[in-house]
């Protein structure tokens, strides 16, 4: 077409010649509209006052055209133009109208009628903002026309404030094409934004088959994850791919652009809508405090580290046994400090023992090596008087312990004792040991490693409590956390991206899951609860079947389950049987009835543990075998020290395999083996 070709030179032109042409475009519409200002008023096409008042031709040209440019109406991109354009316009001719106005009670020159100012200065704004913004959707259009081949046809899910906020920015950038609106409002329905229109979600089937769109975009930034949920299923029936705008937080702050779509992660599903926290219980343990975070790079350790430091603590130190983790964690909390800094204008000033000089970076240290060394861990607390420990170390990845246990006894049980005898040496107020689900009737080495964990602290309480000691141990118990290294859902991610198939261990595998940033703000907030030796639970919410997972998120990427009734789906789902040690479901009590807390979310049982005195030998014993690489006698040991673990015939392989099992079976030690093995 004319119009388009013209349009497409006009593109092409350099920025001087497109603003001149803008100047002498306002240069006949100027004339235009004082003639028709006297026109419209007087109903004459010619009017004998219009003859006498020719003098406010040339006078409009010599006021407008100058005011114009000096208040740069000709510096804007016009196929970017708005409502604030047109603003800008109707103010500038209001200064035009009222300058010649008063020129015109000055001057002797004959007046023109009253109402004709008015009309002048409407029919200016009129004509210069329509030519605009005509000649905005006219490039516009034919920007569009060169990339409509390339565009991603989309149906926005919300008419709000960020649903028009998205299809206006998505028409900008040219990289979607809007082809409707759902709602979830009656009030909505059949109506239109921007010429699109707003329909029911039960229409969708109707818009697919008649637009074909590609993608779906959910522009609910502020709903909760239950009424997340409850479109997203709706919504799975379609097979499209769901994006979503990102968190109001984040595009408040400035960390990104409504339009910065991304897909829904399983994470924004599962699990209950988010309980707020109790602020006094959240800041009792940390806030002014030296904190201590082990297993500081770890999935749970780095989010503790993020919430306490966001909770202002005098100093946090982070001990981590790999180099690599500690120093992402370290980089992340430094550039976390500084924009804590930038929001509250002014930089933490710290007074601690070593002195006034010291900078702000100071508020963090980190610090690389193991639970298992006590003499790092007496210089760490002489060096750095700790107030409260989090205990987030621990190997917890159930195949590999499996198949390492010797390692997964070090660094779970020998690790925590050490750990809980160098932080009672040193006066520490309060240790909160991070255990896990699979510690509750062990089926795994993991899990049997991390209840003896637990009955090391709780024996070491009950001492404490009997010296009238100040020190408060605790533990907390949880289940499985969304996202975390060894996770089935980045596995589960991972298989689908390359095309499948997803693998199960067994259909009926159930999870209790949780985000790790809910996860750690209860536990910041139980750690407030402890009296010592308390056993704290988290409510997981209701458990999930894996394969009902596996399909969801096969759903959510857009994508069809490739089975026996459909051959010629995208993923499939192989069961591949159940691990070593797996168990189907996962529990948290094993004989205790849990109590309530004053948070709705945290249970408080008391666990039975085996006393000090039969604890203490038979883990020397342990800690022996360990020593000395005798995988045989350590698992031996490890059944003696928690019942519920019964022992199969375990898999050596990696640093397990350095000392070969001298014995033609395994042998369990009686009370007598366990008094004569020397203590290490």
């Amino acid at each position: 077409m004319p119009v388009f070709q013209l349009s497409a030179r006009l593109l092409t032109l350099p920025p001087l010649r497109r603003r001149l042409l803008l100047i002498s475009a306002d240069a006949l519409l100027i004339p235009l509209a004082v003639w028709l200002s006297f026109a419209l008023r007087l109903s004459e096409f010619w009017p004998p006052q219009l003859q006498a008042c020719l003098w406010l031709f040339p006078l409009t040209w010599l006021v407008a055209l100058p005011l114009y440019g000096f208040t740069g109406q000709y510096k804007g991109i016009t196929r970017y133009a708005g409502s604030r354009v047109l603003y800008a316009i109707s103010a500038r001719n209001l200064a035009v109208v009222l300058v010649l106005h008063s020129i015109e009670m000055a001057a002797p020159w004959p007046a023109p009628p009253q109402s004709s100012w008015f009309l002048l200065w409407f029919l200016l704004t009129g004509l210069t903002g329509l030519v605009r913004l005509a000649l905005r959707d006219v490039l516009q259009a034919v920007n569009t026309s060169s990339r409509r081949r390339r565009q991603v046809g989309a149906v926005i899910y919300g008419a709000g404030s960020a649903g028009v906020q998205l299809a206006a920015a998505l028409r900008y950038a040219q990289s979607h094409r809007v082809v409707g609106f759902l709602d979830d409002d009656p009030q909505l329905w059949n109506r239109y934004v921007n010429g699109i229109p707003v329909l029911a979600p039960q229409r969708l089937a109707g818009l697919i088959e008649r637009q074909k769109p590609s993608q779906i975009l959910l522009a609910m930034p502020k709903i909760s994850r239950s009424e997340r949920r409850r479109i997203i299923d709706g919504l799975q029936p379609y097979r499209l791919p769901v994006l979503q705008v990102p968190s109001v937080d984040d595009i408040t702050s400035g960390r990104t652009r409504i339009d910065a779509l991304r897909p829904i992660a399983i994470e924004e599903l599962l699990g209950r809508d988010p309980v707020p926290p109790n602020l006094e219980l959240l800041q009792a343990t940390v806030a002014g405090r030296s904190v201590l975070v082990t297993g500081a790079g770890g999935s749970i350790g780095s989010e503790l580290c993020r919430q306490i430091l966001a909770l202002g603590p005098a100093r946090l130190l982070l001990l981590e046994r790999s180099e690599p983790a500690l120093y992402t964690i370290d980089q992340e909390l430094q550039q976390q400090l500084r924009h804590q800094q930038l929001r509250h204008q002014q930089i933490h000033q710290l007074e601690l023992d070593q002195g006034p000089d010291q900078g702000p970076d100071q508020l963090i240290v980190p610090l690389l090596g193991s639970v298992t060394d006590r003499a790092l861990l007496d210089q760490l607390f002489a060096d750095h008087p700790v107030q409260v420990v989090f205990h987030a170390a621990a190997y917890k990845h159930v195949p590999l312990v499996e198949g390492n246990p010797l390692a997964g006894l070090a660094n779970n049980v020998v690790g925590t004792r050490t750990l809980l005898q160098a932080a009672i040496a040193h006066g520490v107020e309060r240790l909160v040991f991070i255990s896990t689900d699979k510690a509750v009737r062990p089926t795994n080495v993991m899990g049997a490693s991390k209840r003896l964990a637990e009955q090391i602290l709780q024996a070491m309480a009950q001492e404490l409590a009997l010296r009238g000691s100040p020190t408060v141990c605790a533990l907390v118990r949880f289940g499985n956390v969304l996202g975390s290294s060894g996770s089935v859902v980045p596995l589960f991610r991972r298989q689908i991206d390359a095309g499948g198939p997803i693998t199960l261990t067994h259909p009926e595998v159930i999870r209790y899951f949780m985000t790790i940033p809910e996860a750690v703000q209860l536990v910041l907030q139980a750690s407030a609860l402890a009296q010592g030796g308390d056993c704290f639970l988290l409510d997981m919410g209701e458990p999930i079947r894996i394969l009902d997972l596996a399909r969801q998120m096969v759903a959510l990427s857009g994508l069809s389950l490739r089975d026996d009734q459909h051959p010629n789906g995208d993923i499939a789902i192989a069961c591949t049987g159940l691990r070593p040690g797996e168990k189907l479901y996962e529990e948290l009590l094993i004989d205790a009835e849990s109590q309530p807390t004053s948070h709705p979310l945290i249970y408080r049982a008391q666990e039975t543990f085996l006393e000090p005195c039969r604890l203490w030998p038979l883990l020397d014993a342990l800690e022996w075998a360990v020593a000395r690489h005798d995988q045989s006698t350590a698992l031996d040991l490890l059944a003696r020290l928690v019942p519920e673990w019964q022992r199969s015939a375990p898999p050596r392989s990696g640093a397990d395999r350095l000392t070969p099992d001298p014995s033609s079976g395994p042998r369990r030690p009686d009370a007598g083996d366990a008094a004569a093995i020397p203590a290490g």
